[in-house]
């Protein structure tokens, strides 16, 4: 059973709160590498989640990494919340607050009205803080050390954006998109529209194509699969 699951299998991962994709990756690799007493396993990524997201992660073990691009093509659907009045480097929790701003002038309303903004195709700028490659180098890299790397817009597209503005100055959303978008782009532009900023400081991907939350397993309940399925 394990051996066949080695040769080509495609896991949906829950990613825990603070992991980085590449850990979960290499966490996966390495019970099976061990388990099967092999050297080299193939294990990657469909779509990186980051460290502070949770939620589908789509793992292609064996001859399913060869689908790993096809997989990445398909819509999301993440929901979270974003601080209005509060902006950060990084667009989320990683790095800390630069800015605050009072909130008194936004109202369920007025975030109603910049949500058709928002919808359809648009241009998007990726953080400076992401895994985006900017002459060879990751641009969270260059941000890390100082530099600040010129992002280029992208375009994305929203396919439907749903957003609660009960308890402000938080704000829950749902939004279902194209890949290549950044939510955390998207939390920033949404405080910009609004003229408070705004800070990411809860992710979840709900889905990824047509892998969804409902079907993962956490990382626990894959190693110990690992750990105790018969070889063969």
């Amino acid at each position: 059973m394990l051996r066949e699951l080695a040769q080509g299998h495609t896991l949906i991962i829950d990613k825990p709160l603070g992991w980085t994709s590449f850990e979960v990756v290499n966490k996966i690799r390495y019970h099976l590498r061990k388990r099967l007493n092999v050297k080299k396993i193939k294990v990657g990524h469909a779509g990186t989640l980051d460290p502070l997201a949770t939620g589908v992660l789509v793992i292609c073990v064996g001859k399913h990494t060869k689908t790993i691009n096809e997989l990445m093509a398909g819509e999301k659907e993440y929901t979270g919340k974003i601080l209005l009045g509060k902006q950060t480097p990084s667009y989320d929790l990683e790095s800390e607050f630069i800015k605050s701003v009072d909130t008194n002038t936004v109202t369920p309303e007025s975030v109603e009205q910049i949500i058709p903004g928002f919808v359809g195709k648009i241009e998007q700028i990726p953080p400076t803080f992401s895994a985006k490659q900017i002459d060879g180098k990751r641009a969270y890299e260059l941000a890390r050390s100082g530099e600040a790397p010129q992002m280029k817009a992208a375009n994305v597209e929203i396919f439907e954006l749903d957003i609660n503005a009960d308890h402000l100055p938080v704000l829950s959303f749902k939004v279902r998109c194209s890949k290549g978008t950044y939510i955390r782009s998207l939390a920033h532009d949404i405080g910009q529209s609004l003229r408070v900023g705004g800070t990411l400081i809860e992710l979840r991907r709900e889905a990824s194509g047509a892998q969804h939350i409902l079907d993962a397993k956490t990382v626990k309940e894959v190693i110990d699969f690992i750990d105790s399925a018969p070889l063969d």
